[in-house]
Parts: structure tokens; sequence; C-alpha cells
């Protein structure tokens, strides 16, 4: 099986100390340690196959392989998936990342199920923050997705858009909302598609527990679980 890398060189950002206020959360259990926040390796940005051929490629697997993904792999992905592209983006200097979203919003928030808990992917500085910890990859509502190394939940989060750079017509509406991160998710989900066709690994867009998910992950009423994508190494 080949495993190219796919990124190289994307300019390093300042590790925050510490764990993000508010995000951190223990299950309650003595049984389920603390989780620690996970410093993703710097991305790279070269390696893999051309965009012409991973488009060739790209396909959904349900077939996908226990293994463990390494940590280049994992950190690769959540960029390719959503991370920071431009340190300053077109809109008033804010970042810009690596798909679109509703006046540069970036309302959509992945969740990071991984056999020893869940976490935050944050674009900056590029890390993993704790939210729960314990085994939650079945929430992703497919019985072969509860074994796989990865499932990233999407999850929509109302209360940015109203901190967007600028208000595009029907912002505050709630049914343009919709529209607007039902969209920002399919670009997300299809570039970890492209990433993972590139890599040779398996990719399996799907719905999930909704109501579990919101409240195992602790979300807030202004947040949306929308859906599940499961990756690995094809089984």
């Amino acid at each position: 099986m080949k495993r190219r890398i796919f990124l190289k060189a994307v300019p390093a950002y300042t590790v925050l100390a510490g764990v993000t206020a508010g995000i951190a959360q223990k299950t309650g259990t003595s049984s389920s340690p603390a989780l620690e926040p996970i410093t993703l390796v710097k991305t790279e940005t070269d390696g893999g196959k051309s965009v012409l051929a991973a488009l060739k490629e790209r396909k959904t697997n349900r077939n996908i392989s226990e293994e463990k993904l390494p940590p280049q792999m994992l950190s690769n992905l959540l960029w390719a998936a959503f991370g920071v592209n431009r340190e300053e983006g077109t809109l008033r200097g804010r970042t810009g990342r690596t798909a679109a979203s509703a006046s540069n919003s970036q309302e959509i928030d992945l969740y990071v199920a991984l056999p020893k808990g869940v976490y935050l992917y944050e674009a900056i500085p590029h890390r993993l923050s704790p939210v729960v910890s314990g085994d939650f990859r079945a929430r992703s509502g497919r019985r072969a997705a509860a074994t796989a190394p990865v499932n990233i939940f999407y999850v929509a989060d109302i209360a940015k858009y109203s901190k967007a750079p600028f208000q595009e017509p029907g912002l505050k509406d709630p049914e343009v909302q919709k529209s607007y991160y039902y969209v920002a998710t399919g670009l997300i989900a299809g570039n970890v598609y492209l990433f993972a066709a590139s890599q040779g690994l398996a990719a399996w867009f799907h719905n999930c527990d909704k109501e579990n998910t919101a409240k195992e992950f602790k979300l807030r009423p202004d947040q949306r679980v929308l859906f599940a994508q499961t990756v690995g190494y094809p089984a």
C-alpha cells in the first residue's frame, strides 16, 4: 500500500500554552482519564497524486482498516480538510482556510473522534483540543465506522455568523443559514475525499447519531451536528 505524503511547508503557528478555556472536559467516570491536547506535527504541502489523478480515484470506500493513522498523516488530513492556508485572507485580515464559508464565518467545527476520546480541531494553532474522553466513534452511526481510526463529526456553530467579517444577505435568517452550513460541510468533506484519494486512504461520508452526539460532546444549543466522515486505510 502506498502511503505518500501530501502536504509540506505551511508556516508554523505559535502553539498556545495549556488547554483552551472551556474546551477540555472530563466524562465524569474515573475509568476514563482526562485527555491532553495533541499538538499536530507541521503539515507538508507536496507529494501524493495530482489533483486530476485524485479526482479520478475519488470514491466512497466503506471497508476501512482499524490501523491507526501516523501523526503526519493525521496532521495532513485535518489541514487539508479545513486548515489555514493563508495567514491573511481576503476579508478584513481574517485567516483563509482550505474550504470556503459564507462571509468567511468559518462556521463548521471539526470534532475528531479517536479511540481514546473526542477532540476539537483548532486550525490555529493546528492542534486537537480535548472535548471528552472515551471511545465515541460509534456515534458516527455506522458499524464499520466504529472501529476505524478517525471519525470526523461536522458541527455548525450558528453563533459564528454574527462574528463574520461582513454580513451577507440572509446571514441571520435560519433557513438561509442552513443553506450556508450545508454547503460549507460539503466543501470540507470534498477536501477530505480528495486527500484520501491522493494518499490511498479510504473515506466515507455519512449520517450520524445527532441527538446523542450533541449531548455527549457537550454542545451548546446553537451548535448543530450535521454529518460524519470516516477515514482510514482500506481494509
